[in-house]
């Protein structure tokens, strides 16, 4: 069978999978779910466009991994092959961990379990499979392989999974200002005591990449209206999961239903394949399926969310540099409970409030973007450039909201 196969990217063109071991990687059962889970969850309902999926964003980052790879080979830096295929399967697989609708459920559906430490077990699972082929893609993913510059390209502040995906959501969102020039900062990169680099000449890109990355932020992935939908969605999933461990019974998926029904931990997950075998059934199919069939529930929050949802009628939500006054949020609930004929405890369940946050760049942490200047310097961009903007981009900015029915306006 020919394992040289070549995808139609419709951000980068022609994407080639150049290895037998990442084209069997993308057969696995593990990596096609990726197909059915989205990208950007529910922003959509602002850009209609934003239909891509994580199936796309994970051959997307390795493409760019190739380039990174091929640059730093033409500026003399040894790879061997086998650095180069660990450093491409590890960058395809980081992202096989994700739940239902991306970010948005991964707290509502699982306890303390985060997509990237279960990225990190199916890494485990496929490397038993092809007997130890992932043992350096593994140790690259963790970071603890001895060439730190491979663990930076795949996990870092300027690595080839932020690349991708600010390129590819700014494609499909429409927003072109989000475009971080992930071309050029690709060419300029090398490396310098095993650590990953820019050259000087590119702090005007780097500049570039984390105004793009602040924009996109907040006029896309922090959008008012996505935090609404988002926050909809994680209540929706709150409630159904309330009930079912009260003993009402809520249709959903058996897979779906498994994890609503028991708080299931990291630990659970590794000891137990069946868990793990749940988990990989689950996608945004089943999310949905479930919010449609909510729609007709008993229960009156339940239906309501799901109806709301459904229809894209979308909590109104405010933003604002303090937190909201408890007074006012229990205006908000007793509003909502006088409206809709709710007890307090349930009318609170349509009140939201919470807080998001960004800093686009920590230029203080101890992942540093480093520039390689002319005088053979590693320092900080922050220090290599001359521009005021990269210091402002490090630091956080942070808005409070509240999300209401707009019925009671």
């Amino acid at each position: 069978m020919n394992k040289k196969k070549i995808f139609n990217d419709p951000v980068y063109g022609f994407v080639t999978i150049p290895t037998e071991l990442l084209f069997d990687l993308i057969e696995h059962s593990y990596f096609q779910r990726l197909r059915r889970i989205q990208q950007l969850g529910l922003t959509m309902f602002v850009y209609p466009g934003a239909l891509h999926t994580r199936f796309h964003h994970a051959l997307g980052a390795m493409h760019l991994m190739t380039l990174a790879l091929r640059t730093l080979k033409d500026k003399g830096i040894k790879i061997s092959a086998k650095e180069g295929e660990a450093a491409m399967a590890a960058i395809l697989l980081h992202d096989i961990g994700h739940g239902p609708l991306s970010h948005a459920l991964e707290r509502s559906i699982f306890h303390e379990v985060h997509h990237e430490e279960l990225s990190l077990h199916l890494m485990r699972k496929l490397n038993a499979e092809h007997n130890g082929a992932l043992d350096l893609a593994i140790k690259i993913f963790e970071g603890t392989y001895s060439r730190p510059f491979f663990h930076q390209l795949v996990s870092s502040q300027l690595d080839m999974d932020r690349l991708d995906y600010l390129n590819r959501d700014s494609f499909y969102t429409g927003v072109q200002e989000g475009r971080p020039g992930a071309d050029r900062l690709i060419k300029m990169l090398t490396v310098v005591d095993e650590r990953l680099v820019l050259e000087e000449k590119a702090v005007y890109s780097i500049e570039n990449f984390l105004v793009s990355r602040r924009l996109m932020y907040w006029q896309v992935y922090l959008h008012k209206t996505v935090t609404s939908a988002e926050q909809m969605v994680i209540r929706i999933m709150q409630r159904a999961r309330d009930l079912v461990r009260a003993g009402v019974e809520v249709p959903s998926s058996p897979n779906l239903h498994f994890f609503l029904s028991r708080n299931v931990t990291q630990q659970e997950f590794e000891q137990d394949d069946q868990i793990l075998r749940r988990f990989t059934r689950l996608d945004d199919t089943d999310v949905w399926s479930a919010v449609k069939l909510w729609a007709d529930h008993p229960d009156k929050v339940l239906n309501y969310l799901a109806q709301c949802l459904l229809d894209r009628h979308l909590f109104k939500i405010t933003l604002q540099a303090e937190p909201f006054e408890e007074e006012f949020k229990l205006g908000i609930v007793e509003l909502i409970a006088e409206h809709f004929q709710l007890p307090n405890d349930e009318a609170a369940q349509l009140m939201i409030a919470g807080r998001i946050s960004n800093n686009a760049y920590d230029a203080d942490g101890q992942d540093t973007i480093d520039v390689l200047t002319k005088r053979g310097r590693v320092v900080n961009v922050a220090e290599a450039s001359d521009l005021p903007n990269i210091k402002a981009l490090g630091q956080r900015v942070e808005k409070h909201y509240i999300c209401y029915p707009k019925e009671i306006l």
